[in-house]
């Protein structure tokens, strides 16, 4: 009895997981952490208005959501002056890069992205066949000036770049960047992902006409609307390529609670302000205890605080350990130089101080 025929390109790749997850984690552990703080989840947790709004809709949970996503894309309009014709809404925004890259690449195509950058990407371009040319960061920083030359020089059609970023949590300022953009080259398509920008500094979103067929910028409710279990994105960009996602996108892919749910977290401006400042709080509680072993931080516009270790990869590597087995949750980067760091997800006064107990020991353990 013969099995499946997979395509070639699918006998070609690895299966593979970009994360391994922290429940993943847990299991091999046979024990629940402590303090999660590894996955760049917003640990203060979406307003209550919206987990309200969640929950009266969960008796309608039996309809299958608006494949328009009319009501929440219409808000979201209004939210960024723009046309609902500007808009769609995904499975959060890796579903739209999955999206995204089918509309776009297909096999041997060539795709521009930092070494080290979010592998998520990555991963639906190998699952469509394209050809990933990868570029260092420059300074911790993602360097839209490298990155468009690697375009020119290998005739790409995508270039991803995060602003802020991830895994480093650094960023630039609109500005410099909307000026950079003048150097994409023809038929290239500018991935912007901004899953961060409202934790970001005013002015680190560029300006950017809604209709230039340059780019498309991705965002989220995931980050600092706290709802990253519900996978709600959305992409914002030139009409007609939002319209293109019609011809493939799951059209029921939104969860009808979650649609809900983003609608109230939207209107909640009074929420969104007290978890930014919460989180600029854990940010600079982060950096206090690092500070206090000796080390420093890198200047995060995320929810995140990437933690110089000092030393090389295998050290900070030997310090993640060592949290991990104190019941502390954290990543850190996956590419040198930058895998000198680890990466810790702001939390709670309670978590911060779950950090605090367990940081000297790893350091200690890691010095072993």
């Amino acid at each position: 009895m013969s099995g499946p025929r997979y395509t070639n390109l699918v006998e070609s790749l690895p299966a593979t997981v970009p994360f391994v997850g922290p429940e993943e984690q847990e299991r091999s552990r046979g024990t629940s952490f402590a303090a999660r703080l590894g996955a760049n989840e917003n640990v203060f947790g979406p307003s209550p208005k919206a987990i309200a709004a969640m929950q009266a809709a969960t008796d309608d949970v039996w309809m299958y959501g608006d494949p328009t996503s009319h009501d929440l894309r219409q808000a979201l309009a209004k939210h960024h002056r723009v046309g609902m014709e500007n808009i769609v809404v995904g499975e959060g925004i890796d579903g739209l890069l999955g999206y995204l890259v089918r509309l776009m690449i297909g096999p041997g195509d060539a795709v521009v992205t930092s070494d080290g950058a979010y592998p998520t990407f990555n991963y639906h371009v190998a699952g469509f066949g394209g050809v990933l040319h990868k570029v260092p960061y420059t300074d911790d920083r993602e360097d839209p000036s490298a990155l468009f030359t690697k375009a020119k020089e290998v005739g790409a059609k995508l270039v991803y770049l995060a602003n802020p970023d991830n895994p480093m949590g650094t960023w630039h300022e609109g500005p410099a960047l909307a000026r950079a953009q003048d150097d994409l080259p023809d038929g290239c398509l500018l991935v912007l992902d901004e899953a961060y920008v409202e934790f970001a500094p005013e002015g680190t979103a560029p300006n950017i006409a809604i209709d230039d067929p340059r780019v498309i910028r991705m965002r989220t409710f995931s980050k600092a609307y706290g709802m990253a279990g519900a996978r709600v994105g959305y992409a914002m960009a030139a009409a007609e390529l939002i319209q293109s996602f019609d011809k493939i996108r799951n059209h029921f892919g939104m969860n009808r609670v979650a649609q809900i749910g983003a609608l109230a977290a939207l209107q909640d401006a009074e929420w969104l302000a007290k978890t930014c400042a919460d989180v600029a709080a854990a940010r600079d509680r982060i950096a206090e205890i690092a500070a206090s072993e000796g080390l420093h931080t890198l200047p995060s516009a995320t929810n995140f605080v990437a933690v110089d270790c000092g030393k090389d990869g295998d050290f900070a590597r030997r310090v993640l350990a060592s949290l991990v087995s104190q019941g502390i949750f954290v990543r850190m980067p996956f590419v040198a130089p930058q895998d000198r760091c680890i990466r810790i997800s702001c939390g709670p006064n309670h978590d911060m101080d779950l950090l605090a107990q367990a940081f000297p020991r790893a350091l200690s353990d890691a010095r072993k």
